[in-house]
């Protein structure tokens, strides 16, 4: 089963939890055993599972990346000046693998899955939920 999820972004770099709709798609499924693979269309967003317990690690992502990362350095930059959003993307990754357990995600108490945009805002973001039976 392969689902779309559309998302608005708000701001230029943030992680916007989308394990609520993941799980309503894995539940759609009917899957017991498998794994639901997330993935972010786009050059300049990735997928993140990371702790939601508080905003503070989500808010620690971002400067961290933005440190590792600056702005306006990169030859990309002379193109469309968004060099840094793809790097970041690059290296957070466009997708991630979850094993379903008995029909729902295999996520411990403090992980929820993210989308990261960095090169935002935007009107629409797609990304694709495909759930896998083994």
């Amino acid at each position: 089963m392969q689902k779309q999820i559309i998302i608005r972004t708000d701001k230029h770099n943030g992680l916007y939890d989308i394990t609520s709709q993941t799980e309503k798609i894995v539940e759609e499924s009917g899957i017991q055993s498998g794994i639901v693979n997330v993935y972010a269309q786009g050059a300049t967003a990735a997928i993140m599972v990371q702790e939601n317990w508080d905003e503070s690690v989500q808010n620690d992502v971002v400067p961290l990346l933005k440190n590792l990362i600056p702005s306006g350095v990169w030859e990309h930059d002379a193109k469309d000046k968004n060099g840094d959003s793809h790097l970041k993307a690059g290296i957070v990754g466009p997708s991630e693998c979850i094993p379903i357990i008995n029909g729902k995600m295999g996520l411990s108490t403090w992980q929820n899955i993210f989308f990261c945009e960095f090169d935002g805002p935007r009107k629409e973001r797609s990304i694709i939920i495909s759930c896998l039976q083994i």
